[in-house]
């Protein structure tokens, strides 16, 4: 399976318009997040991206909601939004988790706790494609300032994903790391292709 990742487009219209490009070339399209900017531009950046018809998985950033991307994606047949759920493609399973992990320091932005987020981490299935907004803690999320999520790093080190896609940490975006030989990569708004073994 062919994968195209992304996260944090930000309510750049003409870069979510060359990712719906992109998608053709892809089995399946991942996006990890930050499709607003501080709530406002949502409708308008999935108005590019609707054109998908390759399987789409999204979760939320800290700069939407849940309940706000499900809506704005209603009507796009080959979208699926997870928050603490999972979703099969192709027979391979798919585990999503949006929002800032742990809470950030803005008043607007849409964050759960460490203890929000493992109670949703333990629906995770084992060796699946994970798909959340924030890091794992450590792992290209900021640098010495590891900003990223101590329960997703748990969550990775316990159900083994074949692969960890996330965002959120701009600076980090289009680096990738490894947490005990899996795959973790920060996607970042241009767009990157993985092939799943």
């Amino acid at each position: 399976m062919r994968l195209l990742a992304f996260s944090d487009v930000h309510r750049d219209k003409r870069q979510a318009a060359r990712l719906a490009e992109k998608a053709a070339d892809a089995d399946a399209v991942i996006a990890a997040g930050d499709f607003a900017s501080v709530h406002r531009g949502l409708d308008e950046v999935i108005d590019m991206l609707v054109v998908i018809e390759t399987p789409t998985v999204l979760v939320p950033g800290n700069n939407e909601t849940d309940d706000a991307l499900r809506e704005a994606c209603r009507g796009w047949k080959a979208a699926t939004v997870l928050h603490g759920e999972s979703a099969e493609v192709d027979g391979v399973p798919f585990f999503g988790l949006g929002g800032g992990i742990p809470t950030t320091p803005w008043p607007w932005s849409f964050d759960l706790t460490e203890e929000e987020a493992a109670r949703k981490l333990d629906a995770c299935p084992r060796e699946c494609v994970l798909v959340v907004h924030s890091p794992p803690k450590g792992h290209v999320d900021g640098g010495s300032r590891s900003l990223g999520s101590e329960s997703i790093l748990r969550t990775i080190e316990e159900r083994r994903p074949r692969v960890v896609v996330c965002g959120h940490i701009h600076e980090c975006a289009g680096e990738e790391s490894a947490v005990d030989g899996i795959r973790v990569l920060n996607a970042g708004p241009e767009g990157v292709f993985v092939d799943l073994d």
